[in-house]
């Protein structure tokens, strides 16, 4: 069996729900601090082995382009300044890892997004990283996917368990438990209604696919929005590969929602000695 060494992060969608700043700025951009969300998302697949980035960008994305890539104006005038510390910051983000860019050319949905980088991919199996969800955990959810890729040698997708009313919202699954963690899917239903739904366990931003699935993607008819939907995909897919669910263990920030945006800048600011202190009197005087 080949090992994952390539992933895909899908970064070409117009963030719509953060307008008007997303009008000028991808929303994979959107600073997490003093880091785009975007960063943590490559900082997951460096840490679970991956090698290779295809990021799937669009128009308007050439911003994530300029912050991967090396800025020597920059870096001389940091080093002029004898500000070592941030020029390390800024050089480590431009070694991260080796980043190709590939341009969808009209948002045509996230099967079609994926199918972009299916020459770069050829015939190895692959990770997909979506750009605007982060999930912490010291062993980070792609490798935990890898591992049970490398386990069973099938596809398989992150679920966690989503409230009830929030399922409306999500690709829910029907399966069967394998392990305590890892269910065999046996159907994905897109954004059912609760009385429709067979679960509470919903589908997240990660997946690790073998190069079947873009045969699956180039026979998958438009959906909702005439946009390709990897969930029909994934049910093609169904009919030929065996396919499972893994409920990850970590920490997820969906951070294309604005509320989730804001969990993420706070826990992440918690977390920060310089910061701690004075958010913690903050929240608590908002509180009172």
């Amino acid at each position: 069996m080949k090992r994952i060494k390539k992933a895909i992060i899908p970064a070409a969608g117009l963030g719509t729900r953060f307008l008007p700043v997303t009008k000028s700025m991808p929303k994979e951009m959107l600073p997490i601090i003093d880091k785009p969300v975007i960063h943590h998302v490559v900082e997951e697949a460096v840490a679970s082995g991956i090698e290779d980035i295809i990021i799937i960008t669009g128009r308007g994305k050439r911003a994530i382009e300029d912050y991967f890539d090396e800025s020597p104006e920059l870096e001389m005038h940091l080093l002029k300044s004898n500000k070592k510390a941030l020029f390390k910051i800024v050089r480590d983000v431009s070694s991260l890892v080796d980043i190709h860019y590939i341009r969808q050319k009209e948002p045509k949905g996230l099967g079609d997004a994926i199918l972009r980088a299916e020459r770069h991919i050829g015939d190895e199996p692959f990770a997909v990283l979506l750009g605007d969800d982060i999930i912490r955990n010291k062993r980070p959810c792609t490798l935990q996917l890898i591992e049970k890729f490398e386990k069973y040698g099938s596809p398989v997708i992150a679920v966690e368990e989503i409230p009830e009313e929030k399922v409306s919202s999500y690709g829910i699954i029907d399966g069967t438990k394998v392990e305590d963690d890892l269910y065999l899917v046996e159907d994905i239903i897109e954004k059912p209604s609760i009385d429709g739904a067979p679960s509470t366990l919903g589908t997240v931003g990660r997946y690790i696919f073998t190069p079947e699935i873009f045969n699956c993607i180039k026979k998958t008819p438009p959906g909702v929005g005439n946009e390709i939907q990897l969930t029909d995909s994934i049910r093609l897919l169904m009919e030929h590969q065996r396919f499972y669910a893994h409920l990850f263990r970590g920490c997820r920030y969906d951070t294309g929602d604005k509320a989730g945006y804001i969990q993420a800048i706070i826990d992440f600011a918690m977390e920060d000695e310089g910061l701690r202190r004075s958010i913690r009197d903050h929240i608590q005087k908002v509180g009172k």
